[in-house]
């Protein structure tokens, strides 16, 4: 219990400390009043068209975590994959590399009465697919390289490459313990045993009675995703529409501040590109390289005068407005899974 509290403040300290630092370099030796000018001249309409692409954005996730939970033959409530959706989001926008988003989810799903074997088979896929759009996005443009993109992508291209590399390592990795029960049963047996040597678990037979069972649940699933082709396929396409829904919010803002000269290929195709190289870097919602790289990238189409307003709304709709709602949301979902669930 000590660790885990240990590692929560770790998080935040963390966060806040990136945070600052993110606040300084976009704001050190900025004419902020200049700023607020610029952002009050905007079309204000397009802020809120935003913020509804955010909203799809994380409930074409629940969609995702719904379809597969009922091919599974899960009784679940439609509602409450939206919250486990949030919940993720929340929990992902605040800690390194995105890495407490599925726990949390997790969480929530077991709470709710889901085979956590189960839950844990659908989050990987929903995080397989989710990077492989990514992937996919990146591979399009330095196969094809769009003059449109590739002209201004140059500050990026290093970070674009390296993002790639460490998502297909990590699609690689996934994919082996999804269509692989074998090695996911041998690696979880092996970490059993390795916890028993060590005495971080008493009853090393218990866990291992619990993983036989779960490995034939975990088989199952996986058995389904791999006859069930299509369904991969389908997931897919959605994440794809929610990825390229979100890249989007920067085009909408454009619009909003009359930038958008560049058109929605181009535009939606750089935030994407910035997404492909941040992604899996150690930093809560990739802040601070983020903000760095859209700076270097939309200058030339936005102008130095109206890059960083752009900036500042196009983030605080994508990212902290997210986080904001998702934030709410996870109260939300805590006290009608959790809570309510206690006390009944």
């Amino acid at each position: 219990m000590t660790g885990k509290k240990n590692r929560n403040i770790f998080n935040v300290l963390f966060l806040i400390i990136v945070f600052v630092a993110t606040m300084y370099s976009v704001f050190y030796n900025e004419d902020l009043s200049s700023i607020i000018s610029y952002i009050r001249n905007a079309d204000s309409r397009y802020f809120f068209i935003g913020v509804i692409f955010v909203l799809i954005f994380i409930e074409c996730e629940s969609v995702v975590i719904y379809y597969m939970l009922k091919g599974l033959g899960e009784n679940v409530l439609f509602s409450h994959c939206c919250l486990y959706s949030f919940a993720g989001f929340f929990f992902s926008l605040i800690t390194p590399s995105a890495t407490g988003g599925q726990p949390a989810q997790l969480y929530f799903m077991k709470k709710d009465g889901l085979p956590l074997t189960v839950s844990t088979m659908v989050l990987v896929i929903v995080t397989i697919t989710y990077k492989l759009v990514l992937v996919a996005a990146g591979m399009l443009v330095f196969i094809f390289r769009p003059q449109g993109i590739m002209q201004y992508l140059s500050p990026a291209t290093g970070w674009c490459v390296l993002g790639m590399a460490l998502n297909i390592i990590c699609i690689v990795v996934m994919f082996i313990f999804v269509f692989h029960p074998a090695f996911a049963g041998n690696t979880a047996s092996f970490i059993i045993n390795i916890a028993g040597r060590i005495k971080i678990i008493k009853n090393k037979q218990k866990y291992m009675d619990k993983l036989v069972l779960a490995m034939d649940k975990y088989k199952d699933s996986a058995s389904y995703f791999a006859s069930h082709k299509f369904v991969i396929w389908n997931v897919f396409c959605i994440t794809a529409f929610q990825r390229i829904i979100l890249f989007a919010v920067t085009y909408i803002v454009c619009i909003s501040f009359n930038t958008a000269d560049a058109g929605l290929f181009t535009i939606t195709g750089l935030q994407a590109m910035i997404s492909v190289a941040v992604d899996m870097l150690p930093l809560p919602g990739g802040m601070g390289i983020t903000e760095n790289l859209f700076k270097e990238i939309f200058t030339p189409l936005c102008g130095k005068n109206l890059v960083l307003p752009v900036m500042i709304v196009s983030r605080g709709i994508s990212y902290y407005t997210q986080l904001l709602i998702s934030a709410v949301m996870s109260a939300v979902a805590y006290f009608k899974i959790v809570y309510r669930k206690g006390i009944q």
